[in-house]
């Protein structure tokens, strides 16, 4: 994974397939290739680290033909080798490029290697180009061969294909993940970012979940999820350059919110080693060294910071504290049995948190800075860098960095417990596929909005709103009350489910809206109790569930059903009804989604 492009026209596609690989570098990326059709004849050429090693080996071996593909690649599945480079070839005559994560990959593999088929990497993707050539090899068309292979895949993937068997035709297909279309006179391209194509084309126009077709010289044929042909709005990337930022959303808020699936997946490939292992980015003696953590953080990412420790605790058994990056140092804490801090910032330059980290480092506690910029001054500064790679960020509001830092998060939990020999290799691998699963979830949440918006529409019309969480889903509460209050100026409070009744029951009157969260885990019958009791006092009560969890709770006035994830994850999912229940009471109230009052991205004074 990383970047997509393709072009299909009257030119030699391979030069140009470079150049528009080379206006996507800066998402970064460990191995890239190109294919070409030319005659007869499936060109492929790939190379391992920069693209200046593929522009060598194309200098080697020039590959003619006017349609192509081409890849920048970040690993989850195997290790940075060419093999498991893209694009990805079947028999010679198919080449497929694919971001994202094929869930039921390995079901597909072992079928496929039972009718003969012969796998070169160790990657999900390749069996997309199996699945290609085994339609083909049954005498399809192009338009049935890529239905046939999108009704037996499931996950997230933006995936492009060729063949010799479809001279000048790009098969391509989204699901939660992005892909667009570039139109121009006597050619078109494809990529993952319009970015890539805007020096070429004056028209782009992004796919939507479920979208595919076909991409031809003269344009592309695209079809939507019930086969029905679909019209996408066209945009003039010249004329226009905020709105192809926004990829025709109405918000950057609402863009972000969509591009979780592709972050999560970019991140997670970050925290992969070179044996495809979930490392955290860190080598095994810097794991080995860390015999207790101290997170230090603000805003949104303490509250990342707060389901950390539930994580890091649960599955590495070390100490872990959380503080408030703009109390610590002031607090004068005890370095006590912790060794190193992680310092969690979006911008990587909150000076709260730049100054939390200096504070701990005088203490002499090792620094490891999780920030979403690489070149920050936390980025700089730290001793090891965490990098979260959700892209740019523009609305205030922080949506696909928060959950980017999650997965950061839990893959230090997952890389520590392993390391300290609190996980066997069996639940390593266990919890590894289960996060692997998570971009494909989260692009089946996103399917949530209509429910969430007549929600929304009841909460507007209260003064106040609570969120009720127990154990993960407790700080999942207060990051939910935050965003509601940070964009829609709705008064807000998260709790524990299990402290209402210290307290905060007390805020229960009719009509309240209380927003429970519930997961499939061992507290589940405890939070129901917990919501019984607050609709028992005339609270409203709308409940966001992973799975089948919201079935025991008959009193709720609406149930958003997310689908069913490992427990563990749970927080990473209801992230996102949370922020989109946002984004919709912000609308209904008329707020500015982007630029909320008062507010500022990056918070650099304290």
């Amino acid at each position: 994974m990383c970047g997509i492009v393709g072009y299909t026209g009257s030119d030699t596609a391979a030069p140009l397939l470079l150049e528009a690989l080379r206006r996507l570098e800066y998402r970064g990326y460990d191995s890239a290739g190109i294919a070409a059709l030319a005659g007869d004849h499936l060109g492929l050429v790939r190379a391992v680290g920069k693209l200046d090693n593929l522009a060598a080996r194309l200098a080697e071996q020039p590959l003619a033909g006017t349609c192509g593909i081409g890849h920048t690649r970040w690993a989850t599945h195997g290790g940075v080798t060419e093999a498991n480079a893209h694009p990805h070839s079947a028999d010679g005559r198919i080449a497929v490029v694919h971001n994202g994560i094929i869930e039921n990959y390995a079901a597909l593999r072992a079928e496929l290697e039972a009718a003969g088929a012969n796998f070169a990497s160790q990657t999900d993707s390749e069996v997309l180009a199996h699945l290609f050539a085994a339609g083909f090899a049954k005498g399809l068309g192009p338009l049935a061969v890529l239905q046939g292979v999108l009704a037996r895949i499931e996950g997230a993937w933006a995936l492009a294909a060729v063949s010799l068997d479809a001279p000048g035709v790009i098969m391509i297909a989204r699901n939660a993940s992005p892909l667009a279309v570039g139109l121009a006179d006597g050619f078109s391209l494809i990529a993952s970012d319009a970015s890539a194509m805007a020096q070429n084309c004056g028209q782009v126009l992004y796919l939507k979940d479920d979208d595919y077709g076909l991409v031809t010289p003269a344009g592309p044929q695209i079809y939507d999820r019930n086969n029905q042909p679909a019209n996408r709005e066209a945009l003039r990337i010249s004329a226009s350059p905020v709105m192809v930022d926004k990829a025709g959303y109405r918000h950057f808020m609402e863009k972000e919110i969509h591009e979780q699936p592709d972050s999560v997946a970019h991140t997670l490939a970050a925290m992969t080693g070179p044996d495809g292992q979930l490392t955290a980015g860190l080598q095994t003696a810097q794991l080995k060294a860390v015999s207790g953590l101290v997170l230090l953080a603000a805003g949104t990412s303490h509250y990342a910071a707060l389901i950390g420790k539930y994580w890091i605790e649960r599955l590495a058994g070390l100490p872990v504290a959380v503080e408030l990056a703009s109390e610590y140092h002031y607090r004068q804490p005890v370095a006590g049995p912790f060794s190193h801090a992680l310092v969690i910032s979006q911008s990587g330059e909150s000076l709260d948190t730049l100054m939390a980290m200096r504070h701990a480092a005088a203490m002499g506690l090792q620094t490891l800075g999780l920030v979403n910029v690489p070149d920050s001054t936390i980025a700089r500064e730290a001793e090891a860098v965490l990098p979260t790679r959700a892209g740019p960020e523009i609305g205030v509001a922080s949506t696909k960095a928060f959950t980017a830092q999650l997965t950061v998060l839990f893959a230090v939990a997952l890389a520590l417990g392993r390391t300290h020999g609190r996980l066997e290799k069996q639940q390593a691998g266990q919890l590894h596929e289960a996060v692997l699963t998570m971009p494909g979830a989260i692009g089946r949440a996103l399917s949530c909005v209509p429910q969430i918006q007549q929600i929304a529409k009841q909460l507007v019309l209260s003064h106040s709103v609570l969120f009720l969480g127990r154990d993960l889903l407790y700080p999942l509460a207060l990051e939910g009350a935050l965003k509601l209050k940070e964009i829609s100026y709705l008064h807000a409070e998260g709790f524990a489910a299990g402290e209402m009744k210290h307290g905060p029951i007390a805020l229960i009157e009719p009509g309240l809206p209380v927003i429970g969260l519930v997961s499939q885990d061992a507290l589940q019958a405890k939070t129901i109790s917990n919501l019984r009791e607050a609709e028992a006092r005339g609270a409203d009560l709308y409940l966001i569930s992973c799975g089948a969890a919201g079935e025991q709770v008959d009193f709720a006035r609406q149930i958003v059903e997310m689908p069913a994830c490992n427990p563990l994850l749970a927080p990473l999912l209801l992230a996102i009804p949370a922020q989109i229940l946002a984004w919709q009471a912000a609308l209904e109230k008329g707020t500015d989604v982007d630029q909320p009052r008062n507010l500022a991205k990056s918070v650099t004074v304290e």
